[in-house]
Formats: C-alpha cells, sequence, structure tokens
C-alpha cells in the first residue's frame, strides 16, 4: 500500500562544538556531560535560517532525481514555524515548484517522524495521495535561553525530507500514544495565545544552575526521562502484537535520538543488542524530529540495514507522546 522511496536530510552549516560550549560555560565540564549524552557538536541554524529553510534544503535533496509532478501532498512537521499563519507547509509547496496539491503543517516533536509516516500511509490508503512528501524541521536552538547549560548541549536544528509512495507496502502497523498530562515537562510556555511573550520574564533556575524563562524551552529532564523510560517498553511490545511479530524478527532499532545515556537505557532494559541498536547522535545532536530518518538515512548508507531488513522505528517526547512502526527495506 505504502513504501519509503527515499530519504535525505540537510544539517546547517554553522556548528556549535563542545569546545564553544566550554569557553561559554567554563564552569559546566563538558567533556564530562559528552560522555554521558554521546554529543560532541551540533548544528545551528543561521539567525536568517528557518526550519522551512532547512526543510526546503533537504526537499530539494529528495527531489533532485525524483519526477516532483508526481507528488500530491506535502506534510511539515515543525514545532518552529515560520508565522502563525499561514502554514509553512503552503510556502514550501510553492518554493519547492510543485503542483497546487495538499499541504499541511503538524505540531509535533521526538515523535513527529512516526505521525508523519502514518499520516502518508493514511492518506494513500484513503486515495488521498499517491505520492507524499514528508519533511520535518525544528530549530529548538531559537527556543532557547542563552543561559540554559543542559538543553544547549544537547539540542541541535536539522531537517528532513521523505519520499513515501503508493507501492508494494514496506510501511507496517503503527501504535501511537499521547499522554497531556505531562505536557508541561517539555514546553515552550510563552508566545502564543495562552501567554503571550513577556518583556522582562523573570529569570528561572532548573538542575544545576540552568537559567531559563517563560518565553524559552523548558525541559524537566527526570520526568522526561521516567516517562521514556515507562512508555517505550510497552509501546513497542504493542507494534509487534499488531505486526504479528516478536522482538527476535527486528533486524534494526532506530529510536528518536534523544541522547546516549537514555538510549543505553532503553537498549539494556529491552535486551537488545548493540549490533542492532542505532545509537550515535555525535556530530548532530537531538533534532527533535528529525533524528530518525537522519540516522535511518545514516543506516542505509553505512550499510548497517540492507535491503530485506525489518527495521523498527521508534519515537517519544514532547506532548508527551510516542509512536512506532516496522519498515521492511
Amino acid at each position: 500500500m505504502a513504501f519509503i522511496n527515499s530519504i535525505a536530510y540537510y544539517l546547517p552549516q554553522k556548528e556549535l562544538t563542545n569546545s564553544d560550549i566550554d569557553k561559554i560555560f567554563p564552569e559546566l565540564n563538558i567533556n564530562k556531560i559528552a560522555k554521558k549524552i554521546g554529543i560532541e557538536k551540533r548544528h545551528i541554524a543561521a539567525e536568517d535560517e528557518t526550519a522551512s529553510d532547512m526543510a526546503f534544503m533537504a526537499a530539494e535533496k529528495v527531489l533532485k532525481d525524483y519526477d516532483k509532478s508526481k507528488i500530491d501532498f506535502v506534510l511539515f512537521c515543525t514545532q518552529s514555524p515560520d508565522y502563525y499563519l499561514p502554514t509553512s507547509a503552503c510556502i514550501l509547496q510553492d518554493r519547492l515548484g510543485l503542483k497546487n496539491i495538499g499541504a499541511l503543517d503538524f505540531n509535533l516533536g521526538c515523535s513527529g517522524y512516526i505521525y508523519g509516516l502514518a499520516m502518508a500511509k493514511g492518506l494513500i490508503a484513503a486515495n488521498i495521495a499517491n505520492n507524499v512528501l514528508l519533511l520535518t524541521g525544528e530549530t529548538y536552538s531559537k527556543h532557547m535561553h542563552s543561559g540554559d547549560k543542559a538543553n544547549v548541549s544537547i539540542f541541535g536544528d536539522g531537517a528532513s525530507a521523505t519520499i513515501v509512495e503508493r507501492g508494494s507496502e514496506n510501511i507496517g502497523e503503527f501504535e501511537l500514544g499521547t499522554d497531556g498530562s505531562g505536557f508541561g515537562n517539555l514546553i515552550v510556555k510563552n508566545g502564543a495565545f495562552r501567554n503571550h511573550k513577556e518583556d522582562n520574564p523573570e529569570q528561572k533556575s532548573y538542575g544545576t544552575d540552568n537559567t531559563y524563562d517563560d518565553n524559552h524551552l523548558y525541559m524537566n529532564g527526570p520526568e522526561i526521562f521516567n516517562f521514556t523510560i515507562d512508555k517505550v517498553p510497552e509501546c513497542i511490545n504493542n507494534t509487534l502484537i499488531k505486526n504479528n511479530i516478536s522482538i527476535e524478527d527486528i533486524d534494526y532499532f532506530i529510536f528518536h535520538q534523544a541522547n546516549k545515556y537514555m538510549l543505553n537505557h532503553l537498549r539494556m532494559k529491552l535486551d537488545i543488542s548493540k549490533g542492532k541498536f542505532y545509537n550515535n547522535l555525535s556530530d548532530t545532536g537531538n533534532t527533535v524530529s528529525a533524528t530518525i530518518p537522519v540516522a535511518l538515512k545514516r543506516a542505509i548508507d553505512s550499510g548497517d540495514v540492507k535491503s530485506g531488513d525489518k527495521v523498527m522505528l521508534v519515537g517519544f517526547g514532547v506532548g508527551l507522546s510516542w509512536g512506532a512502526t516496522v519498515i521492511t527495506l
């Protein structure tokens, strides 16, 4: 019914290395933190570079050798839109020179790629579309407080583009879930219509001397960790049941690349061997909705996954939300 034709990604030219962070926060001991989170550098969008700019660059790559007249729907996952309105997907449709086709944004983060694949498959199954361009793009760096040492060390910017086509099915069944009671654990509180951005927001602290305010990103790391450890194993089990397979049938696992510590904890909890588990965000950081497609593309290019392999994709995070599926390459 629906399969992934091709994937591309884009990372901004500007880099923020651990050495750069060490100069900004010499008291942080970034090398010790890097060993735990597994990140050496991250790519940061330029001041005038938006999530849609990056998604455009990724789309140009994936469409380079593809007949773009075949694309009949654009989905764009972002929590950093260019405008409140119109939707950035509409701008991308025109900028990419696509036909007058369906286009929409959806606001989701670390599980967004999984949700996007589900929507693309659903559009094809419902005969609404035949070839969907699924884009993700995020500039969490623009949500960051300059004094937030913890989040500055974790998040990077990036974008991806995936073509999902009607044809032989390689996208399996989905498990999707949400627990909105935890929405405040990963949030930019001010700036929309519930709470307007403040001119002089109160400076707050969390963790070990990390500064933020309600105009910027706040993440309750321990609560996000607890949520992940609680929900991901259940999500995986339900996904296996829906696809009528066992965990032994999975050739490779690609989880949202949150940080090395969390990924190692999940891998050991689920008793997955290192050779079947992707864990490498050293040169990208956590790029939110782009982590899974970036990892999948790199795993394909490196030969870690090959034709015929069953790959489980798992996303989890802001919302709080989670999702998983199994694809066959």
